[in-house]
């Protein structure tokens, strides 16, 4: 089957464009981040005026005629954040465009090898950024911490980013048909499946990560740097950390059944301890004993935070090493040499 190098070449193009787009979004998030604390001050001196006008007003001062009260100025740090946001909605387009550019070019699902399928993850992983950010944006005027929360995207986009810069440099393959052993309907819904649960389960590592540092800075406010202290508060972090990952536990179940299923198929075998299906199973028990602890007294937080920050090392790990090192019946990287 021949492949489209015109189409080829404008998916290569929009995945460079989507790397510059999310490095410029990761910028302004963290600039956000940075000037968060400045922006809550500004915002309480704002109420606070607006509070002794509506006070001034009810003692019997009259409003001048025709005078037209000026809108507060927006601070630089929601400034920042808007365009932050503007720029990932933006990167995520072109993301899906190089994608999917990619997938008319071979004319097949545009995951066949790693490049690809790391492409896939990072885009699983800032739409659910995004989900959960419209979620709370939804709710700006009940919430307090609306901006902090927005601010948080820096993190997550700095993964995102080196991993697209890797997969578009080291794990780069060229466009091509789909190799004989992948060429089945399962490579739809097993890699399909993966993908989203690995994008979702990462955002989910992220968000624990970020609540150790926000639990290190809430129990020892004086020796911690001031990074901590910007976070929202710890309960926020580590319920981002547990719906995502609880939202998302069945369909990374799915894809290990779904993937049990594909090897019978293949190699007739439900099961025979292959690394990648080892890995995956580790995964699963590391994200079940996650579930299981955030749920268990004296097992919540801090330590059923580290048990989540394992599990992105294992699924971490799963898709490096073991896809480029060791040899198994899953090495299908594409990668030039390996």
């Amino acid at each position: 089957m021949p492949v489209n190098e015109t189409l080829s070449n404008y998916s290569d193009m929009a995945y460079a464009t989507s790397v510059v787009i999310y490095i410029a979004a990761m910028l302004l998030y963290f600039g956000e981040f940075a000037l968060g604390r400045v922006a809550t001050a500004a915002k309480a001196k704002e109420t606070a005026l607006v509070g002794a006008e509506k006070s001034a007003g009810s003692t019997g001062a009259k409003d001048v005629v025709g005078h037209v009260p000026s809108q507060p100025k927006r601070p630089m740090a929601e400034r920042l954040g808007g365009m932050a946001v503007s720029m990932t909605v933006l990167g995520a387009l072109v993301h899906f465009g190089s994608l999917l550019t990619r997938g008319l070019a071979t004319e097949r699902v545009p995951w066949g090898n790693m490049y690809e399928f790391g492409s896939a993850i990072c885009l699983a992983a800032v739409l659910a950024w995004l989900i959960v950010l419209f979620r709370q944006l939804r709710t700006a005027r009940r919430e307090a911490t609306p901006a902090q929360l927005r601010g948080l995207g820096g993190f997550l986009m700095l993964p995102v980013t080196l991993l697209l810069f890797l997969s578009g440099t080291v794990l780069y393959a060229e466009a091509a048909p789909l190799q004989p052993a992948l060429q089945s309907y399962w490579i739809v819904i097993h890699v399909a499946a993966a993908i989203v649960s690995s994008g979702a389960l990462m955002f989910a590592g992220v968000a624990s990560v970020l609540y150790l540092l926000r639990s290190r800075y809430e129990n020892n406010p004086l020796k911690m740097t001031k990074v901590g202290s910007r976070l929202p508060t710890s309960q926020a972090l580590d319920r981002m950390a547990y719906r995502a990952t609880v939202i998302i536990f069945p369909v990374w179940t799915f894809a290990i059944i779904a993937g049990a299923i594909w090897a019978e198929a293949a190699w007739g075998r439900f099961w025979g301890w292959d690394p990648k299906e080892t890995c995956a199973f580790i995964a699963w028990i590391v994200y079940a004993a996650y579930l299981h602890a955030r749920a268990t007294a004296g097992w919540r937080g801090v330590r059923s935070a580290w048990i989540n920050v394992l599990g992105l090392a294992v699924m971490i790990f799963n898709l490096f090493f073991v896809n480029l090192v060791v040899a198994g019946l899953h090495s299908y990287a594409g990668v030039p040499g390996s």
